[in-house]
């Protein structure tokens, strides 16, 4: 490993009886990166976390946090991690000062050292003035920013994020990326698992996975290179039948309904002549298309497209 990267996984597997959960995954992250996993519930994103935090024993495989190897150094590997669930699992009962306090000294953090780190963490994310409230009165964005002050109240290298911004108003989420923003900028890794294509777009990489295995990985703004020049969209009346006479021209890949259009993902080369039969067949079948252009993808197309395949 080389200084700079503080996440390693080696050939990952897990299984759960006959089912195999995690296939070889590989993967690696620097220090200031944001590592996005993507994927269908199912895929393996939440075990692989599991796996990185050691909340798992892998099958085979490796991970080194910071440079430590997980398996025979857990506690020192460890002991630059934070980890936020993707349900909240700190105390209701607790006010929030109290939930650090917990995490603190669990972390090895004792005297008054825990209430100068816990003020400091609780400015850090703009819950200052929320110290004395149980936990369990916080709302859903209060409750995602505490979560996160208990991970990082260590103040570790290394943050693992399953779906931390699931279930919360989108101005909640915009707040979250800017606090995990900062963190990168300190030199943080984090990699963290996302439903969210906007959210995977602020990655500096992001992996795909679906039944175990990630199968495509790079940065955001590189993987839809591959799907420029092969993707239509098409406006109209009657767009579930237009999508039905589309799907029966030859050099049409694909499908997909967006709401009130349609992508076609088409064979390379063929964009101009599919434009054509498109149009030709949906005036034959008497419709109305208000529009059929190029579409530059995102990465919405490339996970569907993956899926697909």
């Amino acid at each position: 490993m080389t200084d700079d990267i503080l996440i390693e996984a080696k050939h990952l597997w897990k299984r759960f009886g006959d089912k195999v959960a995690v296939e070889d995954v590989s993967l690696q992250i620097r220090a200031g990166e944001v590592y996005g996993l993507m994927g269908p519930d199912g895929a393996g994103k939440s075990t692989v976390i599991r796996l990185l935090c050691g909340a798992y024993a892998q099958d085979e495989g490796e991970v080194f946090l910071s440079g430590r190897r997980l398996t025979s150094e857990p506690d020192n590997a460890r002991a630059n991690l934070g980890y936020l669930s993707q349900r909240f699992s700190l105390y209701s009962d607790l006010t929030v000062l109290e939930n650090l306090r917990f995490f603190a000294e669990v972390r090895g953090i004792s005297g008054e050292d825990w209430r100068q780190r816990a003020q400091e963490t609780l400015e850090f994310v703009d819950m200052a003035e929320f110290s004395n409230r149980k936990a369990g009165a916080l709302s859903g964005g209060m409750k995602q920013k505490l979560g996160l002050a208990a991970a990082m109240i260590h103040q570790p290298e290394i943050l693992l994020l399953d779906e931390p911004s699931s279930g919360v108003d989108p101005v909640t989420r915009q707040a979250f990326w800017r606090l995990l923003v900062r963190l990168l900028q300190g030199g943080v890794a984090a990699l963290l698992s996302t439903p969210y294509m906007d959210e995977a777009m602020r990655c500096n990489r992001v992996g795909f996975m679906s039944e175990g295995r990630i199968l495509l990985e790079g940065e955001p703004q590189d993987l839809t290179k591959y799907l420029e020049g092969r993707l239509l969209r098409v406006r109209g009346e009657s767009i579930r039948a237009i999508a039905r006479i589309a799907r029966e021209i030859p050099s049409v890949e694909s499908v997909q309904p967006f709401g009130d259009r349609i992508h076609l993902r088409i064979a390379a080369g063929t964009e101009r002549q599919v434009i054509k039969e498109v149009q030709k067949a949906v005036d034959n079948a008497g419709l109305h298309a208000t529009s059929i252009r190029s579409a530059s993808p995102d990465l919405e197309d490339v996970f569907v497209d993956l899926l697909e395949q």
